[in-house]
């Protein structure tokens, strides 16, 4: 394991010294949260006078509840639960949220099942015409209302024509929950985080279709945050906190040795407890779909890439509310750049990477073309969310999927 930077003694010493030296953090069991189980397990939270206690959740509407009462202090969470429970959407009253820096990019898939498969629906337009044709609605699940495979699976479902809130039904189940109702023909798709996507080809329960980088290649995933008020009563914890995950994240991406080492740590029973044959291969971008189709994912799950990963670019967190407002979670337009100002902790984020030599100088904003051709720079926002064909901007309740 590689030193943390030079002199972090020195620095927790100071006045920088964190205000609170013990932090419940919480995860999902997903490949994505290597970052902060590395952190607090590997060495590289205890220089900086910080001792990170994980606490795996259930669910991402458990992990909501207990971040913003306090029980958590930061979390692995999904992009756009921060953003819902900021505007106050999906059920939970407005609580102002932080955005800490970025945990991830890429690597969450759209898997179907055998059944669609013995159909020959193994192809996005087959499934396309399945669709239309069938009277039965099928069911796929993602992981949360309001978050990012709620809207991977909306968004490519739109690209191929098929209206997600109209044309088939979604229904909320938690990543580790997936393979089982998979199994047992609750549902004929899901997406989801690894390794579960990677879980169901291996046990021949089904096939990946898609991939969330084919999607958006370089697509924003998972975030650490915490409440705005956390970061206001203890902003040098909260800036400590981010030094030591991104020297963690840094270290996962050193070499191809250090990606093995982390998945084999994810596979223990406290992280995923799942085997590190399921995790390894697309954490390390081997791809195969279980339709016969093998390999290397140019844009796989990563989690620093020099920083690039890192940055919470406004851009991101304002693509999410754009997407709230397509399909009707938002009933008006929010002040986007406004928000994801309040949201974002840029300048918290810039400090710390400067303290631990992480490149922090990309703009606040990227640039990206995403599946269907569109390009997302965040200069438009509400012209972007409402130039798609398919989308639920005039239907008269927030269509949030079934609990």
């Amino acid at each position: 394991m590689n030193e943390p930077s030079a002199g972090p003694l020195a620095w927790v010493n100071g006045s920088d010294a964190p205000e609170k030296n013990t932090i419940d953090l919480g995860f999902m069991a997903l490949s994505d949260c290597a970052s902060v189980v590395v952190a607090a397990t590997q060495g590289f939270a205890q220089p900086y006078g910080l001792t990170l206690n994980l606490k795996r959740q259930s669910s991402w509407a458990n992990l909501r509840d207990r971040l913003v009462s306090g029980e958590l202090d930061a979390a692995h969470s999904l992009y756009g639960l921060v953003y819902a429970v900021h505007l106050g959407i999906g059920g939970v009253a407005p609580t102002d949220m932080a955005v800490l820096m970025g945990l991830n990019q890429n690597g969450q898939s759209l898997n179907l099942s055998h059944g669609l498969q013995r159909l020959g629906v193994t192809a996005p337009e087959a499934l396309t015409a399945h669709v239309h044709q069938s009277r039965a609605k099928l069911t796929f699940a993602q992981t949360f209302p309001t978050g990012t495979h709620a809207l991977w699976l909306y968004y490519w479902l739109a690209s191929q024509g098929i209206h997600p809130l109209r044309d088939v039904d979604s229904v909320v189940v938690p990543p580790p929950q997936m393979v089982a109702h998979l199994q047992a023909g609750r549902i004929d798709g899901f997406c989801a985080g690894e390794p579960w996507a990677a879980a169901a080809v291996q046990q021949d329960l089904g096939f990946t279709m898609a991939t969330t980088q084919a999607l958006w290649p370089d697509h924003p995933e998972k975030v650490l945050s915490c409440t705005r008020a956390f970061v206001e009563q203890y902003p040098n914890t909260a800036r400590a906190l981010v030094m030591a995950v991104l020297e963690a994240s840094r270290f996962i991406e050193a070499s191809t040795e250090n990606r093995r080492s982390t998945a084999q740590l994810l596979s223990a029973p406290p992280y995923l407890d799942a085997p590190a044959s399921c995790i390894e291969p697309r954490f390390l971008g081997d791809y195969a779909d279980g339709l016969g189709h093998r390999w290397q994912d140019r844009h796989a799950l990563s989690f620093h890439r020099d920083g690039a990963v890192n940055l919470p670019y406004l851009s991101d967190g304002m693509w999410f509310m754009t997407q709230f407002r397509r399909w009707g979670l938002l009933r008006d337009d929010p002040d986007y750049l406004g928000v994801a100002r309040q949201v974002q902790q840029l300048a918290l984020y810039r400090d710390a990477a400067a303290a631990v030599g992480v490149p922090a100088a990309f703009a606040d904003m990227r640039s990206s073309q995403l599946i269907d051709g569109k390009v997302w720079d965040g200069s438009d926002p509400a012209a972007y969310a409402r130039g798609f064909r398919l989308h639920a901007m005039n239907d008269s309740a927030p269509p949030l999927a079934r609990r």
